[in-house]
């Protein structure tokens, strides 16, 4: 039986110690360092709400800009497009206003005309 004895002795001993290291171990609390500080975490959400807020203004008028060269393009294709009625009016003007078909015209509605005093006015002024 002391082959029993000194195990259980010895089993007895080793309970004894893991209790006593148990107890002779203190709780040492560890701080973990955070990996953002919130005075960071503050600096970097006011960095980002302006870098969004400068975002949508240079969006917004970038918008504003593309609105208003499509309204400059379509006062220039109306510019051009009444500039031609005016050269085409020009045109008719000057064809409507020739001696030729005036006195054609005077003639047809019975009208007699000598020549010699058919003058063409080339420019037709208030001052007279």
């Amino acid at each position: 039986m002391s082959a029993e004895k000194a195990k259980q002795l010895h089993q007895h001993e080793t309970t004894e110690q893991s209790q006593s290291q148990s107890q002779k171990q203190v709780k040492v609390q560890v701080h973990k360092k955070r990996w953002i500080t919130p005075g960071e975490k503050f600096l970097y959400t006011v960095v980002s709400s302006l870098a969004i807020l400068f975002s949508v203004v240079v969006v917004s008028y970038s918008s504003s800009i593309d609105q208003i060269n499509r309204d400059v393009q379509h006062l220039d294709s109306n510019i051009n497009k009444q500039q031609l009625e005016n050269e085409n009016l020009q045109y008719q003007i000057k064809e409507l206003s020739n001696p030729e078909r005036i006195m054609e015209i005077a003639k047809e509605n019975g009208l007699e005309i000598r020549q010699s005093k058919v003058k063409q006015a080339k420019s037709v002024s208030g001052n007279e």
